[in-house]
């Protein structure tokens, strides 16, 4: 162990409790790496390293005590800047909210901290989950710690910038249509968007109402289930969460996938998002490995790419007026332009067509549960490897269509994992889909394929 900033959760966790490791130590490996190049990447906007210390201490003290505070016992994460934090800012990255300080914690931070977690700080996002990259807002735009020119997606960019840095081994993102997948694909790592009304959102900011999902990355599939494990359950405060039973995530990795039918959506990979040569080779590279595992691999067919792309647009974009309405009406001067302009185009979205565009979700979400009832899983490349860092027309949300919008219509779980890497040293990426409520499935395929591969022994160099 040259260095605990690269060990996994899971690695940390069992080092912990042999008291090979102490949460200080650990805590303070990060907090020297992100003072140290976080200048580099603009992952964080906020630091809360006295926290993080005190939170430490009192780890250790429990750990010498024999005692175990929950299943992140001493492990440092991070979260994405807009899940409320009391007493610390959440910003969104907006000056709407440079001076916001909630009272009360989220879900999902009350779940991480009394798990005994260790709360580093906050992340970069785009402005409100939604609008960007922008450098006219609160904080410049977080960097990609592969190609620091190059984007880290979003909007969860710094939180998966962080974690690919090594400067958290966990941290906590939201994905409305691609922004925990997009991200962890962009930084070669793993995210889940897990199914819809698994994991709360409340205290969360809001994008979208109806597409919101709040979800873990982390360096692995495996530290992703143990993240799971700790933030999915039902929150009767969140009208979307579902009160189903949870399952063990982790015990779901048993590394088996054989036997599993994986459907490849063929025409929406050749036809209408055709893919780059060099991305379609990492692909079916990726489909080889399964197979070679004993996976069944076959082409579905689904309602065009098209339609749950318009659909969650006008739905997103009528949703994000809702949210903003006011403050664009009252202080326009505080978004920046890219939020500004799309919040715009949602004031513009008839009732008819929200409602229509309701009702078409409902009729896609349903065609693609008949699919999924014929396979086990969807395979298919997150999107392709990341672009430069700039800046690009609000109009690209409605005229470039994405390989993980799907998924947010359907609410189906959805993980992207890293499958090798680009001639130019950026990631290639893996996303697995699952039927609803079968999140342990995906995690368990992609964990398989992790181990099955090399990818997760490069990490990048500052």
């Amino acid at each position: 162990m040259s260095d605990p900033a690269f060990l996994t959760i899971a690695e940390a966790l069992k080092l912990i409790a042999a008291r090979k490791l102490s949460p200080v130590e650990l805590t303070e490996a990060y907090l020297a790496r992100i003072v140290h190049l976080d200048h580099l990447l603009d992952s964080f906007v906020t630091l809360t390293a006295e926290r993080a210390r005190a939170e430490a201490k009192v780890a250790e003290a429990a750990v010498m005590a024999g005692k175990t505070l929950g299943r992140l016992h001493g492990i440092p994460y991070c979260l994405k800047d807009i899940f409320d934090t009391a007493g610390i800012r959440t910003t969104a990255m907006s000056k709407l909210l440079a001076d916001n300080v909630p009272a009360r914690d989220s879900f999902c931070q009350e779940r991480m901290a009394a798990a005994g977690g260790i709360l580093l700080g906050k992340n970069a996002t785009w402005e409100f989950a939604h609008g960007g990259p922008s450098w006219d807002v609160l904080f410049p735009p977080a960097r990609n710690p592969w190609h620091r020119d190059h984007s880290p997606a979003g909007s969860s960019s710094g939180s998966a910038a962080a974690v690919a840095a090594g400067f958290s081994p966990a941290t906590l993102g939201s994905d409305t249509g691609g922004s925990i997948r997009g991200p962890a694909a962009a930084c070669g790592i793993a995210g889940l968007k897990p199914t819809y009304g698994l994991v709360s959102r409340r205290g969360v900011i809001p994008n979208c109402f109806t597409h919101d999902h709040a979800g873990p990355l982390a360096w692995t599939t495996e530290d992703v289930a143990i993240l799971m494990q700790v933030i999915a359950g039902h929150d009767p405060e969140d009208p979307g969460s579902a009160d189903v039973p949870i399952p063990d995530y982790c015990e779901a990795l048993t590394g088996d996938v054989r036997g599993l039918v994986i459907g490849v959506p063929a025409d929406w990979l050749e036809k209408e998002l055709p893919l780059a040569p060099a991305t379609k080779a990492a692909f079916d590279a990726a489909l080889e490995v399964f197979r070679g595992l004993g996976a069944t691999v076959r082409p579905v067919v689904l309602p065009p790419l098209q339609q749950f792309d318009d659909a969650k647009k006008i739905i997103a974009v009528a949703e994000l007026f809702t949210i903003h309405g006011r403050d664009l009406r009252t202080r326009p001067e505080l978004f920046g332009a890219s939020l500004r302009y799309r919040i715009i185009a949602g004031g513009l979205v008839r009732a008819e067509d929200y409602i229509q565009a309701q009702r078409q979700r409902t009729d896609l979400a349903r065609a693609m549960q008949k699919v999924m009832s014929t396979v086990d899983l969807l395979m298919l490349p997150t999107g392709e490897p990341a672009g430069k860092l700039e800046p690009v027309p609000p109009s690209t949300l409605f005229t470039k269509a994405s390989l993980t919008t799907p998924f947010n219509v359907g609410g189906n779980p959805a993980l992207s994992i890293c499958s090798g890497f680009a001639a130019n040293g950026l990631p290639f990426s893996l996303q697995i889909v699952g039927r609803l409520f079968d999140d342990a499935t995906v995690l368990r395929a992609g964990d398989a394929y992790e181990k099955a591969t090399p990818w997760r022994d490069r990490r990048p160099a500052l």
